[in-house]
């Protein structure tokens, strides 16, 4: 048990601290020596970075974003195989808790006065590496949602609300997990999606007032907030 704590302890904050690399913050800085949170909507995220900067940094943070996730939940994957042996813990458990902290990280930077970004990008890469095939249908859905109603935040919104009730029914009628490690990894999942709900809870608002920008059309305000 101390090892396995000892293991989880490490793995958070591994996972935290790689979080906090805000790859939008450093694209930013490195080319245009500028910083994203004072440009757009001021948020360090994907969206803001290719309506302010274009399509290479939107690109570079795409890469940064979904690649520090993956590589959290490697190292903490390698951190409990070596500290506890690699058949005495659950991989899938281990990764949504490292990815929990890597979004805490990506939301909260240590590194840049907790000012980040919203964390869809960071959830989204978990996945790629623990549950691959919850990955290849919240994709699409997010895609399909986002082409519908023009909104990233709707299309985010949706989503995260959808990832816990897909997780479980897949976890639990596909994967035929038993019914208790599912619903562990179901409220590790509904903890990420109230997280990243809670995170456009500015969104939200806009969305009732009719302010909120659309991802394809005619910039309605200088202020709005978008996803990262």
């Amino acid at each position: 048990m101390v090892k396995i704590i000892a293991a989880g302890v490490i793995s958070v904050i591994i996972s935290y601290l790689l979080g906090s690399c805000n790859s939008s913050i450093i694209v930013v800085r490195l080319l245009k020596h500028e910083d994203i949170r004072e440009k757009g909507s001021k948020n360090a995220g994907l969206t803001n970075t290719l309506r302010c900067y274009g399509k290479f940094p939107a690109l570079l943070t795409l890469i940064g974003d979904l690649g520090k996730g993956i590589v959290a939940v490697l190292i903490s994957i390698f951190v409990f195989s070596l500290m506890v042996g690699s058949g005495n813990f659950d991989r899938q458990t281990v990764g949504y808790i490292s990815g929990i902290a890597a979004i805490v990280g990506h939301i909260f930077p240590i590194y840049y006065g907790f000012r980040g970004g919203k964390g869809i990008l960071v959830s989204s890469s978990i996945l790629i590496v623990i549950d691959p095939l919850t990955f290849a249908i919240i994709i699409p859905f997010f895609a399909v949602v986002l082409l519908i109603s023009k909104y990233v935040s709707v299309a985010s919104i949706s989503s995260a609300v959808f990832y816990p009730i897909l997780t479980f029914l897949l976890h639990y009628f596909v994967e035929n997990e038993p019914l208790g490690i599912c619903i562990v990894h179901t409220v590790l999942v509904a903890v990420t999606s109230a997280l990243l709900i809670y995170m456009h809870r500015a969104n939200i608002q806009r969305l009732k007032n009719g302010t909120e920008n659309k991802f394809f059309g005619k910039k309605k305000q200088e202020g709005s907030d978008k996803n990262g």
